[in-house]
């Protein structure tokens, strides 16, 4: 076992502070969060030496992020009165086509996605004059290309790059509550708290103001953003944007599980020597069902109103992208321009299903047992009409 001493939350928070030479770190919210986290790290995660670094320097990249914003923030008071645009925000689960959709949506120059490099390293605020020449860009794909050395294959499973659109969970770990964390480490105490008692309000009060940062010296018209975490707390969500709109993408429980359980095992290789399939099956089965019977829950309840969200399915997704562009823009009011259009069919050509190689994986290999698991998928399954998939 690696020595975790490092791992202290008292002694990174002070060692955060000392590199930024700043102190607030804003609404007290964050603290059980971390408190929780680093607990689950040193008691669960089977970190290896490496992995001991690693989870150590994600700690410090979200807490002296989280410093440099509030800084930010102070210096700025106008920035509290900035309006985000009403956002599209996709809120399917993983392995769902959410990455594919979100990159094709990026191509049309009226939306903006938050980027990889803008999101680790969101200040200073990136600039409409040098936001595709910014030397962070460059900085982060040199640190990305050491998970495709590390983990060969990686890109196969999951795209990544310094100029893809980055998840949500990136912004909302600055408050230490975010599903980043159960997806990169095997700490399952942190995860049941996540799902089950944090209140992940003010999570996303913590998202507005990234977002609030990020568009203060390069606007864009409308936002587009992703998450799988955000389908475990949707009424969260539109507590905070109201006027959002919801594309919720939908695919066979069983094939998210087989293909998430895969995603986690490999990813996780990148801080543990111990990572089977079968921990990540077990471990997120019940999170991803009891998600999707949320997702169900809220719109039966109409915490989620039937004119706020779109339902797309994976297959038709997948045989047509762009008429389920089309659709969300219709649902928008939008006009899917000719340009707008020829972009995403260049990108739809130029990155097709398996160009880094194809991802392969079987719901057997996770241990689980199909019959109880298509069960639990029932209820969701028969709402929104998913079909059982070969």
């Amino acid at each position: 076992m690696a020595d975790t001493s490092i791992l202290d939350a008292d002694a990174l928070l002070a060692s955060a502070r000392g590199a930024t030479g700043l102190e607030s770190l804003g609404e007290d919210t964050w603290r059980d969060g971390l408190v929780r986290l680093i607990d689950a790290l040193k008691s669960e995660a089977r970190l290896n030496d490496i992995g001991v670094q690693v989870a150590m320097g994600d700690v410090l990249l979200y807490l002296t992020n989280r410093l440099g914003i509030v800084d930010w923030h102070a210096r700025h008071p106008e920035l509290a009165r900035t309006d985000v645009v009403p956002p599209i925000v996709l809120v399917g689960q993983g392995r769902t086509g959410t990455t594919i959709l979100h990159d094709v949506l990026a191509q049309d120059p009226a939306n903006r996605v938050p980027l990889t490099w803008e999101v680790d390293k969101p200040l200073p605020p990136p600039e409409t004059a040098t936001y595709d020449t910014d030397p962070r860009i460059g900085e982060s794909q040199q640190q990305l290309d050491m998970t495709e050395l590390v983990i060969p294959g990686f890109k196969t499973m999951h795209p990544i790059g310094a100029l893809h659109a980055q998840e949500c969970v990136r912004m909302t770990a600055g408050d230490f509550r975010s599903m980043i964390f159960p997806t990169q480490y095997r700490v399952p105490s942190y995860a049941k708290w996540l799902l089950y008692e944090a209140d992940m309000a003010p999570a996303y009060r913590w998202h507005r103001k990234y977002l609030q940062v990020l568009q203060s010296r390069h606007h864009g018209a409308r936002w587009v953003l992703k998450s799988p975490g955000h389908v475990w707390c949707l009424p969260d969500l539109l507590a905070e944007y109201p006027n959002a709109l919801l594309v919720q993408t939908h695919r066979d429980p069983l094939r998210i599980i087989a293909s998430l359980a895969s995603l986690i095992s490999t990813l996780r290789l990148l801080a543990t020597d111990e990572s089977p399939i079968a921990d990540g099956g077990q471990e997120f089965a019940e999170y991803l069902i009891e998600g999707l019977d949320r997702s169900v829950a809220a719109r039966e309840s109409g915490a989620v109103p039937a004119e706020r969200v779109i339902d797309v399915h994976f297959r038709d997704f997948l045989a047509d992208p762009l008429t389920t562009v089309r659709g969300i823009y219709d649902r928008l009011g939008l006009e899917l321009t000719p340009d707008a259009e020829a972009r995403m069919r260049a990108f739809i050509a130029a990155n097709p299903q398996g160009k880094h190689g194809l991802h392969h994986y079987d719901f057997a290999d996770t241990g689980l047992d199909a019959g109880y698991w298509r069960e639990r998928s029932r209820r969701y399954q028969q709402y929104f009409d998913v079909a059982s998939e070969k």
